[in-house]
């Protein structure tokens, strides 16, 4: 190799592989789009002490001489691209492409062009890299991915037909054991890019192009010489699919089968085209292939979530366990297993679990603390509890975590202790300052310290009187006060302010129900309310005690009914059992109100009701 020629290496080795801080990895957003695989595209290097050195495959390269223009436009290029003139850099690279024909300096101009968003420079500079370095995967996945995206689909086909026979080198790469997004047990390993690697990542390319008809029909052509080959056959059952024929998907996925009847991706995806119309025809078709399959673990991972699906639980974690046998500190299965336990109640397995994810450092420690604070709860070990609860950071966890600490405190009469979290949390979180400040409010009602609650929320009124929340979480109070003059006033205002809010029309239509006040504009309050939320199982009842104030018990009992079908409130179940025992139905009142207090005995509106009726 010449001096010069080295010197011309030495300087795109530095420009191209490790130079430039401003231009994204462009060409990795192709491959996303691509090739999966990270396949060298640039002459492969040797380690030479520290530095990484030109090898003979250098010696295809063109021979072109480092003269001052070139390296001035090297230079010219990337200075532009790090001062944000990246329209310069690409035009720049692009007329470097055609004057040295160098695969390398095509590749940085395709890079450099699309982070200046310039889509022709890219393809042309991608057309120059094919021609350069013809047996280059990545060049011919790039030029394919850019015509594809200018809809030039017949030129796209050549491309990715060679993609399809092109010899690809094994490289390094991370594998995962098991098939979860993001996760699975992780190695580094020399792996070769399959023939169904290829023709996969082909698909996924034309699965987004936007002529799905044209895509398949391409997608044909394309496997038309690989018909003995299970992968073609699967290639055209996605193609298929993605236009609704799913009739025809799963025969080419029969023919897949066929030809390859351990494949793992082939029952999958079978599975999911079931799973559209019959759930338990999909569970049936992994529990079948893993009868003859047991060691495959992809398709035992989507048999136990579609176990899940089906909430089959127990089941579910039986399958989760049994790939934990062969993946002991698998993150995603230990986390699937856990979760199935809390649900199951099985708490010993889920603190052992969730522990071992935070040793991993798997997923979100938050998440996990806050579990291991349920469980603690629910195994009556609240000092435990609180100690989870408090190590829970700042995040989409802290107040949740903060509202059972909280819980915790109340039940063990620690009311004012429960107060100073709350506050010491508002410091910490200036943002939820008014969140939590309702929730102290919450904290003294459940005492029944109702005058100091309302005193704290009236108070932060007194500085924000237009703050919706405030107006409508005093209000309530008010109420429990019997201070209804308050009450209407606020809500009117808060109606004012937020006249789509239905929360406002609600309580002040309920409250005039309750107290059989001018029933006629209740009734106009509650059915605006429901116009605004017609599903809402609080707005429904306020409505059926309307109807029952009115005398219309028949119609009162149908719409609670309604209303508690849709949320097994104890409210609504005082309700409900109230109108059930004046029409006569003694029997399902008390059944109404037996079933509600076993999960609410402590409801107030639900035990003076009962005892209205039952003393």
């Amino acid at each position: 190799m010449n001096p010069l020629q080295s010197g011309l290496t030495t300087l795109l080795f530095v420009a191209l592989l490790g130079g430039s801080a401003y231009a994204p990895h462009a060409l990795a957003q192709e491959n996303e789009a691509g090739t999966d695989k990270q396949v060298p595209a640039v002459a492969t290097t040797e380690k030479t002490g520290n530095a990484e050195a030109p090898n003979a495959a250098d010696e295809r390269l063109p021979k072109i001489e480092l003269s001052p223009k070139i390296l001035y436009q090297v230079l010219l290029a990337e200075i532009a691209g790090s001062r944000g003139s990246v329209v310069l850099a690409a035009s720049t690279y692009l007329d470097l492409a055609r004057a040295t024909r160098d695969p390398r300096i095509a590749r940085r101009a395709v890079e450099v062009s699309l982070h200046a968003r310039q889509p022709d420079a890219a393809l042309e500079a991608a057309q120059i890299w094919v021609a350069t370095e013809p047996e280059s995967p990545l060049a011919h996945q790039t030029a394919a991915s850019l015509l594809l995206g200018a809809q030039r689909l017949d030129e796209a086909e050549r491309h990715l037909a060679k993609l399809l026979t092109i010899e690809i080198p094994p490289v390094q790469t991370e594998q995962g054991d098991l098939s979860v997004p993001g996760e699975g047990i992780r190695s580094v390993a020399p792996v070769t890019v399959s023939f169904a690697d290829r023709m996969g990542n082909i698909v996924r390319m034309l699965l987004r192009y936007p002529d799905k008809t044209a895509a398949l029909h391409l997608i044909e052509h394309l496997t038309a010489p690989y018909e003995n080959l299970a992968e073609a056959h699967f290639a055209r059952a996605m193609a298929f699919a993605n236009i609704g024929e799913e009739a025809r998907a799963m025969d080419e996925l029969d023919r897949s089968q066929a030809l390859r009847p351990d494949w793992e991706d082939s029952v999958i995806f079978k599975a999911q085209l079931q799973q559209r119309a019959n759930v338990s025809l999909a569970v049936e078709t992994l529990r079948s292939f893993l009868a003859g399959h047991p060691g495959a673990s992809e398709v035992r991972l989507a048999y136990a979530r579609a176990l899940i699906g089906e909430k089959h639980y127990e089941e579910a974690r039986r399958e989760f366990s049994t790939l934990l046998t062969e993946h002991k500190d698998n993150g995603e299965v230990l986390y699937a297993v856990a979760l199935l336990s809390l649900q199951l109640e099985d708490y010993g397995l889920t603190e052992k679990h969730l522990k071992r994810l935070l040793e991993l450092k798997f997923g979100n420690p938050n998440l996990l603390r806050f579990y291991l604070g349920q469980v603690a709860d629910e195994t009556k070990r609240p000092e435990e509890a609180l100690q989870w609860y408090g190590e829970v950071t700042p995040g989409e966890q802290y107040l949740p975590a903060l509202s059972r600490a909280s819980s915790i405190l109340s039940r063990q009469g620690r009311v004012e202790d429960g107060r100073a979290l709350l506050r010491k949390a508002a410091e910490a979180v200036p943002t939820e300052r008014l969140t939590l400040l309702i929730a102290e409010a919450q904290l003294l009602v459940e005492f029944k310290r109702d005058t100091e609650a309302f005193d704290l929320l009236d108070k932060a009124l007194a500085s924000q009187p237009e703050e919706p929340d405030l107006l409508y979480e005093t209000s309530l109070i008010a109420e429990r006060l019997n201070r209804f003059d308050v009450l209407e006033r606020n809500l009117r205002k808060l109606i004012l302010l937020k006249p789509e809010d239905p929360r406002a029309y609600n309580a002040l239509g309920y409250s005039l129900a309750d107290r059989s006040l001018r029933l006629d504009e209740a009734q106009q309050l509650i059915d605006k309310a429901l116009s605004l939320a017609p599903n809402d199982a609080y707005i429904i009842d306020s409505k059926g005690w309307l109807l029952y104030r009115r005398g219309e018990t028949a119609a009162a009992t149908e719409t609670l009914q309604k209303a508690f079908d849709l949320r097994s409130d104890p409210e609504i179940a005082a309700h409900l059992g109230e109108v059930l025992w004046v029409s006569g139905n003694h029997d399902e009142a008390r059944k109404t109100w037996k079933d509600a207090a076993k999960t609410s005995p402590s409801n107030q509106v639900l035990t003076d009701t009962i005892r209205k009726f039952k003393p």
